[in-house]
């Protein structure tokens, strides 16, 4: 799961476990999410493949595994079948091996123009959405209006609902331009091509747990995003934490064996919102350019900072992480020196928990430890012992700080850059 504001390189994990793995699930989120995958290039030696996902869980990368999009997640059709296509572009045949929930809930074109008009409504109070309807898709869940995945098993109810749907959101909007007859012909079209993925996955899953089959949970966005634990309103629409996993997969909590957190060796952050150790100067412009920070959904470029471990903690503790990915350490390679964000001062007293006031969080003073950088790179390293001294430092102040073991640890992009502890 991600442990910070998302963006965190949970993509490279996921792809590395689920080697080990037999079905990879996706959970939470919609095309929102974006997991980048860096894998050998099987056609030229020595390079490497990038792929980026949205909805698709990233272990189908490897042939043997079976994908998940449970039902805590909203689908943007549209958006699988280019996934699909690309990966079939790449030899890469999911057929067989990737379903879609049938209590999934559906996203619409016109979700997308909502986002857009909601957006646009709240002026200099704007939270930043990638634009993707995700937010209005899971209010038509919560509302009790969406339309489900199973339903498109039954098209003449489907187009019902969905004109329905259409023309009591465009009373809510006037503004809203959209041609419902040509969505459904959209979907009446790709309707033989998508039966085949839609299933009942929490059966699937349940049985598969009986069938000792082996499961890796795939987290989306980041727990400072959950709509319940984050920095509230700038957050995204679901639960990015570890309740999501389970109520977005319909699999007992008492069948999780561990609960990986993944950071980045410092923060980052997409979209408006508070972010205490952000720099807005050279030095984040650094990490910026250095860190390729620039999202992979939207491609706006993310806000960079210090590695905040107030936050980290607060993360660790609510998802019972047993262990931290530590990713893109070899992004800090040229720092002089490394500052970690370890308390928060507001009205001269340090605070005891991470605030649920956006506007607390946004005024507080950060207290930072200086560590010395190690300055020569690190890609080639593949055990901790191999790691300069202060990056060794640094990840051992890291662990003391969130109280979790730093058992993984990322100096590249590939595949192969992972230490493992």
């Amino acid at each position: 799961m991600g442990a910070q504001w998302g963006d965190e390189g949970k993509g490279k994990l996921i792809d590395i476990l689920s080697a080990e793995y037999d079905i990879v699930v996706r959970a939470t989120g919609g095309a929102n999410a974006g997991h980048t995958v860096y894998i050998p290039d099987a056609i030229n030696p020595g390079q490497t493949q990038k792929f980026i996902f949205h909805l698709m869980p990233s272990g189908v990368l490897y042939p043997d595994k079976i994908g998940i999009i449970g039902n805590g997640c909203v689908v943007h059709l549209p958006t699988f079948f280019e996934e699909v296509k690309l990966l079939k572009n790449n030899n890469i045949d999911v057929a067989g091996r990737v379903f879609i929930s049938d209590r999934a809930h559906l996203v619409f074109e016109y979700h997308k123009l909502i986002d857009q008009i909601q957006e646009q409504q709240k002026g200099k109070n704007k939270v930043g959405t990638t634009g993707r309807g995700i937010g209005p898709a899971y209010m038509d869940k919560i509302s009790r209006t969406g339309i489900r995945a199973h339903e498109l098993k039954d098209f003449e109810r489907f187009s019902i609902h969905l004109r329905k749907n259409v023309q009591t959101l465009q009373q809510i909007y006037p503004e809203l331009d959209f041609d419902v007859e040509t969505e459904i012909d959209y979907y009446r079209e790709i309707l033989p091509q998508i039966t085949p993925y839609i299933t009942n996955t929490t059966y699937y899953l349940n049985n598969a747990i009986t069938s000792s089959k082996k499961l890796l949970m795939e987290g989306a966005n980041g727990t400072l995003l959950d709509i319940d634990h984050g920095t509230y309103p700038y957050v995204t629409s679901s639960n990015a934490s570890i309740g999501g996993i389970i109520t977005g997969s319909g699999i007992s909590a008492m069948k999780l064996d561990s609960a990986i957190g993944i950071m980045k060796a410092y923060c980052t952050r997409v979209g408006a919102g508070p972010f205490p150790t952000e720099l807005e100067n050279a030095i984040g412009e650094k990490m910026r350019s250095t860190g390729k920070e620039f999202g992979s959904t939207t491609g706006r470029p993310r806000r960079c900072g210090w590695f905040d471990a107030v936050a980290s903690k607060y993360s660790a503790t609510i998802n019972g992480f047993t262990a931290i990915n530590l990713t893109k350490l070899d992004v800090l390679d040229d720092f002089e020196t490394i500052r970690i964000g370890t308390k928060y001062i507001l009205a001269g007293k340090e605070l005891d928990e991470f605030p649920s006031s956006p506007e607390q969080l946004a005024e507080v003073q950060v207290i930072y430890e200086d560590l010395p950088g190690w300055k020569e790179p690190i890609k080639h390293c593949r055990s901790f012992e191999e790691l300069p001294k202060n990056a060794q430092k640094y990840i051992k102040r890291i662990e003391e700080l969130i109280a979790c073991p730093v058992n993984f640890i990322g100096v590249g992009a590939s595949r192969d850059e992972m230490i493992i502890i």
